[in-house]
């Protein structure tokens, strides 16, 4: 763990100094001890301090290190500073852990609480906490608060790091352990026996485990979009016309590209709830589990709708600079001048204006509930909302957002599909095809909120089962009261 403290193999014990001896020892049940003055050591150290704890720190060299750690914290040996509390953190690394087997007989019985992680996956045959306690077999050892930052130790827990996870044989020494955590701020989680310690060791080790399946599939319908406009525009327009457009590449292919896979990821965050109700529809229960892969998918919808929001960002940016390209500047004046010594007048189509205000109003108000989304998925905002709220936003507004970005799209289109100059190489442009899967959704969403539909699916999350009338018939009868 970074920042932890590298202890030699041997530490012995230190005697106290005349200005440690005076200060004034907290009761034993008050007082906890950590062994470790590095980064993550200190930062505990002060926050049992601000917690109303005595802190006591175990260092191999305490006269040296005393100026480095919080204030009004006590600097002792390490057998000392065993002898002086029930709970003791270990903040050190696993390499170092030698130094506790001479402290056998100081360590009987009392809880160690194991902070370590590793660098890498596998990278001992045990977990850290097994290995500590088969070198301190008398100790109750404890895995916890290795998922903490000292970052989040000095700042106080926040919505993203609130929770703390342990284990560990003893439940004794695993209440005592929650005990502290509550009274820091944390929330504390026991998830089981020491066995569990490798799991825990590897949640820091971990990099975006949920964002893998929603980055992957992000990046498969960007290269795939990509390489697709690029053979319908770039390469067609060299292969059939002998002109080269692959500027075009940088900022005008990009901005299809974005909101392609922007609506598509949208679709993807609402197309698992609808399946999920079509299949308890089927089966006319909710006490069956959905498939593995339909589970997997719902529980990455938020990270698929914020790169779905990511997305959308994009397509805004490179949609405003449009008018201070050089190639748009160029266009525009080579046209103007032209229309000028030609002589030429163009009449004012209203549908067009139409249709072109009502394209920019949908994709405005598309983005700004996009926006209102990304924020309430936040911890801190969603955290202030009941779940009737969350849900109506989440749901509702989503729909809507998905409903406005879908009829952007189509607006953007309008009568482009009867011209056969839009199939180049009879291929269909791209946003025809993001426009399947987001069609889709809604028409299955619009058969969900029919009445007759609606009614049912809410009886079925309402615990109605089919079948179970004619199966427990006195179940149907009403309670006379």
């Amino acid at each position: 763990m970074t920042g932890q403290e590298r202890s030699e193999e041997k530490s012995e014990c230190v005697s106290l100094s005349p200005m440690m001896e005076a200060v004034p020892a907290p009761p034993e049940s008050e007082r906890v001890c950590v062994f470790g003055t590095g980064d993550l050591g200190r930062s505990l150290g002060l926050r049992l301090l601000q917690a109303g704890y005595g802190v006591v720190f175990g260092s191999r060299r305490p006269h040296s290190r005393s100026s480095l750690l919080p204030h009004g914290a006590q600097v002792l040996g390490h057998a000392a500073a065993a002898q002086s509390a029930h709970l003791i953190f270990i903040a050190v690394q696993r390499e170092h852990y030698d130094f506790l087997v001479p402290l056998a007989n100081q360590l009987k019985g009392k809880v160690l609480v194991d902070l370590s992680n590793n660098l890498r996956k596998n990278q001992y045959p045990e977990a850290n906490a097994e290995y500590l306690q088969s070198l301190v077999p008398g100790a109750e050892v404890v895995k916890g608060f290795n998922t903490l930052s000292a970052w989040s130790l000095q700042n106080g827990p926040s919505d993203a790091n609130r929770q703390v996870y342990i284990c560990g044989e003893s439940v004794e020494a695993k209440q005592a352990v929650i005990a502290v955590a509550t009274k820091l701020g944390f929330s504390a989680l026991d998830q089981g026996f020491l066995s569990v310690a490798r799991e825990l060791e590897d949640f820091p080790l971990q990099l975006f485990p949920q964002w893998r399946l929603p980055l992957r599939i992000s990046i498969g319908l960007s290269a795939a979009f990509f390489f697709y406009l690029l053979i319908r525009y770039v390469i067609y327009a060299y292969v059939t016309q002998g002109e080269d457009i692959s500027f075009r590449i940088m900022v005008s292919l990009a901005n299809q590209v974005c909101p392609i896979v922007s609506l598509i990821m949208l679709s993807l965050c609402y197309l698992p709830g609808v399946l999920a109700s079509f299949l308890q529809l089927y089966r006319g229960t909710k006490y069956r589990r959905f498939p593995n892969w339909l589970d997997r998918w719902m529980l990455c919808r938020k990270q698929l709708g914020l790169l779905s929001l990511g997305f959308a960002f994009l397509h805004v940016l490179y949609t405003l600079i449009i008018p201070i390209r050089y190639s748009v500047m160029f266009w525009v004046t080579e046209h103007t001048v032209s229309v000028i010594r030609e002589n030429r007048t163009t009449e004012f189509d209203t549908t067009t204006a139409w249709r072109g205000d009502s394209y920019l109003s949908l994709g405005i108000l598309g983005f700004g509930l996009y926006v209102l989304l990304g924020i309430t998925s936040l911890p801190s905002v969603s955290n202030a909302l009941s779940w009737r709220e969350f849900s109506f936003i989440q749901s509702k507004l989503g729909h809507l957002t998905l409903l406005f970005c879908t009829a952007h799209t189509y607006l953007y289109g309008w009568n482009r599909f009867l011209s056969s100059s839009t199939y180049k190489w009879y291929t269909p442009p791209g946003y025809m095809l993001c426009l399947v899967l987001p069609s889709v959704v809604l028409l299955l969403k619009l058969l969900l909120i029919t009445p007759c539909v609606d009614r049912t699916i809410t009886r079925i999350r309402q615990g109605w089962e089919r079948g179970a009338d004619q199966r427990n018939p006195k179940d149907s009868q009403p309670l006379i009261p």
